[in-house]
């Protein structure tokens, strides 16, 4: 009997998938009245958003502090980030290629919108200086309180590099990690239980106040960004994880639904992390690697904000009559590339980033109000393929880690 009541347990990936459709359904239906999905639904959502923004800082400080004391290596942590920013930038590089490509070949079908009455000021952009500067946390707790990854990233890196110096006369600190980190993770799997519910407050108001805007005039343009989100996927990530990961792209995709489903209904890479490090867990990634490569993914990775910088840049210049030349074309692909590093964990990073790369080749960044409006819907899609290529780098670290460890310990037989 019990038995069957198990087997009869809908999965989690499903619950997710359900509460999205949900979603879907009752926010065209309430498209006339967006202001009760704002006003009566949307708060359960975001108390679900704040308790997974509550966990997150804890796991990304634990998780890495755990996962470095366990190496006990500093050649091998060197191995796993430099094997890591290779891959963000590889990818990140492609990624605005087919952003460009694909616009490019669809720029004739994109509408006429009138650019007189534009004006669009766009946030401030730090130097590469500050950027630098801003990594460096100067207080232990703002980092975790105010959720900057980088500086959370540092502060881990910094107290699990001391743990691993100090050797065996802080063993009961990395047994106080390890416990600390369990604790969290028992607490992350608590809140991952509300995600559904999550899922379905959350997107309900974004469709309710979005459906009639996404059916006009920029349908095409949204229709372009989410063609070439969908090819990245399927053809450089499952490439990736098939040739370097050893793990079956079908595979990769099925345990990846959870975090995939609640990227897209949450539009939040770094609130996504907590159930990312359960996706990857099933796919067979140690922890010591998980608890690295993803807050640092969550972080820097922007595949999918680089693709929408491709086509947005497409976009603005035919509105405003623009043939973009092949330098011009380059310039946007290793600005946006770059801009993915100098942008991380600044609010709006998207909108900043594109910004950059409008200014790089001059376009005017007025032609931003063109895409803003719309900016949630680009900003969904564009999560969940950040959020794949974080899962996707984990995957093949994970491997190569792997058959290194076998190659030494062949070695030493």
């Amino acid at each position: 009997m019990e038995k069957n009541q198990n087997s009869k347990k809908i999965s989690l990936a499903m619950q997710i998938f359900i509460a999205l459709i949900l979603a879907v359904i009752a926010g065209l239906l309430m498209q006339k009245v967006p202001e009760v999905a704002s006003g009566y639904i949307k708060p359960f959502g975001t108390i679900f958003l704040n308790l997974v923004k509550f966990i997150v800082g804890p796991i990304v400080l634990f998780s890495i502090m755990a996962g470095i004391v366990s190496m006990k290596d500093l050649k091998k942590l060197g191995a796993i980030g430099g094997t890591t920013l290779v891959y963000y930038f590889c990818t990140t590089a492609i990624a605005v290629s087919i952003g460009l490509a694909i616009a490019t070949i669809f720029k004739g079908s994109f509408p006429a919108l009138s650019t007189a009455s534009l004006t669009y000021t766009p946030p401030k952009v730090t130097t590469a200086l500050d950027v630098l500067v801003n990594i460096f946390p100067s207080n232990f707790i703002v980092p975790i309180s105010s959720a900057n990854m980088l500086q959370v990233i540092v502060m881990a890196i910094l107290i699990g590099f001391a743990v691993i110096l100090l050797g065996e006369k802080v063993e009961a600190s990395i047994v106080s990690i390890n416990r600390l980190n369990d604790i969290f993770m028992k607490c992350m799997e608590m809140i991952l239980k509300l995600s559904p519910v999550g899922v379905f407050c959350l997107l309900t108001p974004v469709i309710a106040s979005n459906g009639a805007a996404v059916i006009g005039s920029l349908a095409k343009v949204l229709l372009v960004a989410y063609i070439c989100y969908i090819l990245h996927a399927i053809i450089v990530y499952s490439f990736s994880v098939a040739t370097f990961g050893g793990v079956s792209p079908l595979k990769f995709f099925k345990e990846m639904a959870p975090a995939i489903a609640f990227a897209f209904s949450s539009a939040s890479s770094v609130g996504t992390l907590p159930l990312n490090i359960e996706c990857t867990k099933k796919l067979g990634v140690s922890k010591e690697v998980s608890s690295f490569v993803l807050p640092l993914g969550a972080t820097i990775n922007m595949d999918g904000t680089a693709i929408y910088q491709g086509v947005c840049a497409i976009f603005i210049a035919a509105c405003y009559g623009i043939d973009l030349n092949l330098g011009q074309i380059i310039s946007i692909v290793l600005t946006a590339t770059l801009a993915s590093i100098g942008t991380a964990g600044v609010p709006g990073a998207g909108m900043v980033m594109l910004a950059m790369v409008l200014t790089s080749v001059g376009l005017p960044v007025d032609g931003i109000a063109l895409v803003a409006g719309v900016d949630r819907i680009f900003d969904m899609g564009r999560t969940t393929l950040n959020i794949t290529g974080d899962a996707s780098c984990t995957v093949i670290v994970s491997n190569m880690l792997k058959k290194r460890e076998a190659k030494l310990a062949a070695k030493n037989q």
